[in-house]
Formats: structure tokens, sequence, C-alpha cells
């Protein structure tokens, strides 16, 4: 649901996904260094100040500047029992035009993982994407080896669609990538979107 353009929230059965605020600081920055050796290997080389005040609000000015303008929809995903964070996904890159596509990247603090909470996220953003800002494509794309992203993607409804080389710089190397997609109206089978 869009309540304007800054109150961007979008509800699931366990979650609450919102733009990060300024107050969310001390909650991100304790689930990213608690989680620092599980994220690493996936994410590209953090900034010697990733874990700074400022780092953040920079981080919570370009997404409320990405609303705006229309060109991402970066999220927090918070448990709506008990309000604890625990991670984030991004619909950025948005692309209009013919293209009518996204890239989809999102992250899960270690003591979180595997419990759903992202493929909740997911089904939660790619409904969004496709009913409330008209998209026709979701882009996503892991590392190969990263064999609960792809299992991930895949029961998300996403479909393998390739491999790109040295797609990204992660954890500091030129790295290949899968491709995955999620249509709008999907031929190439059932895509359950929500």
């Amino acid at each position: 649901m869009l309540l304007g353009r800054r109150k961007l929230k979008l509800e699931t059965e366990r979650l609450s996904l919102r733009l990060p605020a300024h107050s969310d600081y001390a909650d991100w920055a304790a689930l990213r260094r608690a989680s620092r050796d599980y994220l690493v290997p996936w994410e590209p080389s953090w900034a010697h100040d990733h874990l700074s005040r400022k780092s953040f609000t920079n981080r919570v000015y370009w997404a409320q500047r990405s609303v705006a303008s229309g060109s991402a929809v970066p999220l927090f995903l918070f448990r709506r029992s008990d309000d604890v964070l625990v991670g984030a996904i991004t619909l950025d890159n948005i692309r209009r035009g013919p293209a009518q596509a996204g890239t989809l990247g999102y992250w899960t603090g270690q003591n979180h993982a595997r419990q759903g909470y992202m493929r909740e996220a997911i089904g939660a953003v790619v409904h969004h994407a496709f009913a409330q800002l008209d998209l026709s494509r979701l882009e996503a794309a892991c590392l190969p080896e990263n064999m609960a992203s792809r299992g991930l993607l895949e029961s998300s409804g996403f479909k393998y669609e390739g491999v790109a080389q040295s797609y990204l710089q992660i954890n500091g190397r030129w790295r290949t990538h899968v491709l995955y997609a999620c249509l709008r109206s999907d031929r190439r089978g059932k895509t359950d979107v929500g």
C-alpha cells in the first residue's frame, strides 16, 4: 500500500516492510555487525565506514530520494510481533518506458535466516511491483554457489535465465552470477505473486 511516497509500508503475515528511518541506525548497525561473517561472502565489499552513523544517514536520504524519484524501493523488514529488524530488500534500478523492469536485492541477518521472512518479503515486493508500480519484469542475480538464495528465488516464482560473467564485484572480486527473473505474465510456468 502506498500512503504517500515517504510513507510506503507493506505488510505480510509476520512482517512490516518500510523505508529506513534515522532511528533505525542502532538496530541496523548491530544486525549488520553481528552478521558480518555471514554476509560478506555474498555482498560487495563494505566501505571502511559501512557501519557508521554518517553512512547510515546517507542511506536513509538515498532511500527517500529513490522512492520520490521512482528509481528504487528500499525497505527494511521488521518482525511484526516485536518490531525487530530482520533484514532488508530493495527493488532497485527501476526502468520505465518499454522495459518496465527492476532489480531485486536482499539480505537477512544471520540469526533470522531460514525462517521464511525473506520469502514473505519477496512476495510482498513482487506484488507491489506488479500491482502498484505496473512493472512487467523483476530481475535478481546471485552467486552460483549461493544455494540458499537460488532456492529462495525459485520458490518465490523466479525462473533461471542464465549466467552473467563478471557481473558484480563481491567481496573485492569480479564474480560471475546466475540470473533469475519473475514476469508479471509468465508463460514459462505458474508464478504465484500473491
